[in-house]
């Protein structure tokens, strides 16, 4: 998807921002009708019909009629999607849409073809009841059919065009890499490489918590609360910015390098999910302290290394050439020797083979083990692998 950053003015801003109110109401109406349909009132209404009660609520209420009409129904169509991927397994169920959340809208058709290039860095966008606003060129303006506008938490304005990039081409070189994520270490590669994933400086990270201690003290709705979650906002969106800039980076030299590129089948999902609360064996009725804050900790740690979004723009890039091996056991396996034990880790750096007494990164030799495709289902301590020897056989006396 390419996606530029939009320069609108204040009054653009306003009139942007009440586009995406009118994409949002109808979006939560249409969700509203779906969920407290019953069977007895017959088949829920489709998009065409749908479309047709817009129209009678456009002719109704004069605030949907200042509206652009293409918002409105794409907001229709967008939700029509969504119920269709949550039938077919794909996606999850459809959910209410917030201010301050969800920024955004789409255009569609002849309306989306209005682009015009002013120079080198700059071209503007005609957006319907908006007008022509501005955006950077950080790269070639692609043929699209279609568009959506979006605005962050930060307030930033951005423009993404709907079209799928062409895949990196092999080297042919019949390379194969195995990445290894991790916390500390945000991707250690089969060949020796250990790449971190950029965040925070150690002086934002103090800044931003101190401003989320700041913003449980204003009152809500106030202007300094406003001011504050900009602020924590600002911050947030700038390490997502540094993270989306180290996948984009990462995964293309990858693809670019490599034939095969084999990585965990790891579910982020069910790994950053909250944990239920342990009981106290010592004392019934109440449960262990700081478990969810550990496990909080963790998760994200997981989120702020990409884990996820290194692996879909792997399989945007390289789409038949990423494998996924099964991750069971790869980090206590010794990727010399193939001997697993537990103690064979020592800590989270430091591997060492109790049989071989082979030593290497723990990062690194689990990635060697996930480039050669390694997995183990036994819950068992495997002595070491050693050529097998044939037995003499001895006469017998009659």
């Amino acid at each position: 998807m390419s996606r530029f950053r939009m320069c609108p003015t204040p009054a653009q801003q306003a009139a942007l921002l009440e586009l995406c109110r009118h994409a949002r109401y109808v979006w939560n109406l249409a969700l509203e009708q779906w969920t407290m349909w019953t069977p007895d009132k017959g088949p829920t209404p489709g998009f065409a019909e749908q479309c047709r009660q817009l129209t009678q609520a456009r002719a109704a209420v004069g605030w949907l009629r200042a509206g652009s009409q293409t918002v409105q129904q794409q907001a229709l169509r967008d939700f029509a999607q969504a119920v269709k991927n949550f039938y077919a397994g794909t996606h999850r169920r459809p959910t209410w849409r917030k201010a301050e959340l969800h920024e955004g809208f789409r255009i569609v058709g002849s309306q989306a073809t209005r682009i015009t290039k002013l120079n080198r860095k700059w071209a503007k966008v005609n957006v319907p009841k908006v007008g022509w606003v501005r955006i950077r060129l950080s790269q070639p303006l692609p043929e699209a059919k279609s568009y959506r506008v979006t605005c962050d938490r930060a307030g930033r304005w951005h423009l993404a065009f709907a079209v799928i990039p062409k895949p990196i081409p092999a080297p042919g070189t019949g390379e194969i890499v195995g990445v290894d994520r991790g916390v500390t270490v945000s991707a250690a590669l089969s060949t020796g490489e250990l790449l971190t994933c950029p965040g925070l400086s150690e002086r934002e990270q103090e800044r931003l918590k101190h401003l989320q201690r700041r913003l449980p003290h204003c009152r809500r709705g106030s202007s300094r609360r406003r001011r504050l979650k900009a602020a924590i906002a600002k911050l947030q969106a700038r390490a997502g910015d540094r993270r989306k800039d180290w996948v984009e980076k990462v995964s293309t030299e990858l693809a670019r390098r490599f034939d095969v590129i084999r990585v965990e089948d790891l579910r982020i999902a069910q790994l950053t999910r909250r944990p239920r609360p342990k009981p106290d064996p010592e004392r019934p009725g109440t449960y262990l302290p700081n478990r969810r804050r550990a496990k909080a900790g963790l998760n994200r740690g997981i989120l702020a290394n990409g884990w996820g979004l290194l692996i879909q723009r792997l399989e945007h890039k390289a789409p038949v050439r990423v494998e996924k091996v099964n991750p069971a056991y790869t980090s206590q396996t010794c990727s010399v020797c193939g001997h697993r034990a537990p103690g064979n880790r020592e800590n989270q750096a430091v591997f060492r083979c109790v049989a071989c007494g082979h030593q290497a990164n723990a990062d690194v030799n689990a990635a060697i083990n996930i480039a050669a495709g390694r997995a183990v289902s036994a819950r068992r301590e495997t002595p070491p692998r050693v050529s097998p020897k044939r037995e003499p056989q001895h006469a017998t006396s009659a």
